[in-house]
């Protein structure tokens, strides 16, 4: 019972941990935005959702060090992410290639679609309580 609702919120639970570690990347490159040299990064959402998704949610199994620890998985999708330096729009003479309007657009963009997954979960699990409750 508990393998087939954990299978059923996997595509949520996978985007909301992509969707979380694409905002740090996009707070990272707004922050950087006045240091010399940075190079904005970015990764293509869809396609690490596709690897994670292959990949059974992107976690790799877990070190164990004692018999008695439990078999878990990693909790970060990370593996699935290829960073990329975002492309130079316009050149800067400290070499920095942060546009800040293109990066506020994009951290603007994940934000409401991560709050919409989180919308869409939500409503999943009161669909799940209705159901059971009856």
């Amino acid at each position: 019972m508990m393998g087939s609702l954990d299978s059923s919120m996997q595509f949520q639970q996978v985007a909301l941990r992509l969707r979380e570690q694409r905002q740090e990347v996009l707070a990272s490159n707004i922050a950087n935005a006045d240091t010399p040299g940075y190079k904005a990064r970015d990764f293509n959402f869809n396609q690490a959702l596709q690897a994670a998704l292959t990949n059974n949610g992107g976690g790799t199994g877990m070190a164990q060090t004692s018999p008695a620890d439990l078999a878990g998985a990693n909790q970060s999708a990370s593996d699935a992410v290829a960073l990329q330096y975002r492309n130079v729009q316009q050149n800067t003479v400290n070499g920095n290639t942060v546009d800040l309007d293109t990066e506020r657009n994009q951290f603007t963009d994940n934000a409401l679609r991560y709050e919409a997954s989180l919308t869409m979960l939500t409503a999943q699990i009161k669909n799940m309580l209705a159901v059971i409750t009856g």
